[in-house]
């Protein structure tokens, strides 16, 4: 008699139905709006003046479903372990000094601050995962922030290796809720997240390319108070 656990399969089997679920359900919404405004504009029973605002939804409904499709592919190349490009040294705080200056409108316009301290710290990793994880992890925090309110991005070189902390005075994470933030499409607050801009993808992106880089990721918050994102890195000894 030979017993075979299929429990492992089952799960992943699952977690594929839900998955393409959920991006034919992300990719049918747009795809919608784009069909019915540009149905409107075919049929010519747009008016001339509001031409350049159906244009605009447009523009937007397709560059959600581009932010979307190109995170699909990076999550495939992550669970494929297909990343082409080659691991070399990556300095985290001239990375987060980037991210800062690439994300200082988006900040600005919602009143948050950002500020960053430690020093450098250098991790053997790959240059554009790094981006995903620091960028993700500080977008997040001023898109789920309040309005006033501050991100704190500290780079710190340890003797036990290199963290990256991204800490946020936010709307927090139920207990209930903070394993399961890094789950695909996954929202805490479905009603927030209407207003707020992304593919419902990051987290799962950050989760996966901490991991693919042999690091760990922890979760520390409080509802209405905030949240810390904690990423540890063993350090490049090159």
């Amino acid at each position: 008699m030979i017993i075979v656990d299929v429990t492992e399969k089952e799960q992943r089997e699952k977690l594929r139905r839900e998955f393409t679920s959920n991006v034919s359900h992300e990719l049918k919404t747009p795809l919608t709006t784009i069909y019915g405004v540009s149905d409107m504009m075919a049929e010519g029973i747009v008016k001339q003046a509001d031409v350049k605002t159906f244009g605009r939804n447009i523009k937007e409904e397709s560059g959600r479903m581009i932010s979307l499709i190109d995170d699909i592919i990076k999550l495939s190349k992550l669970d494929e372990n297909s990343f082409p490009e080659e691991s070399c040294s990556v300095d985290l705080f001239d990375m987060a000094k980037d991210v800062i200056d690439r994300l200082n409108i988006k900040a600005g316009e919602r009143g948050v601050k950002l500020f960053l301290e430690g020093g450098h710290a250098s991790v053997n990793g790959i240059p554009s995962l790094c981006d995903e994880i620091v960028y993700n992890l500080c977008d997040n925090a001023i898109k789920y922030n309040k309005e006033g309110g501050s991100v704190i991005i500290r780079v710190e070189d340890l003797n036990e290796g290199v963290t990256l902390t991204v800490e946020d005075t936010g709307i927090g994470i139920p207990f209930e809720y903070r394993d399961r933030i890094f789950e695909r499409f996954f929202r805490v607050d479905e009603s927030h997240s209407q207003t707020v801009d992304g593919t419902g993808l990051g987290l799962s992106i950050v989760k996966h390319a901490v991991s693919y880089m042999g690091g760990t990721i922890e979760v520390e918050s409080a509802e209405g108070v905030g949240t810390k994102m904690i990423v540890r890195f063993s350090r490049d000894r090159s």
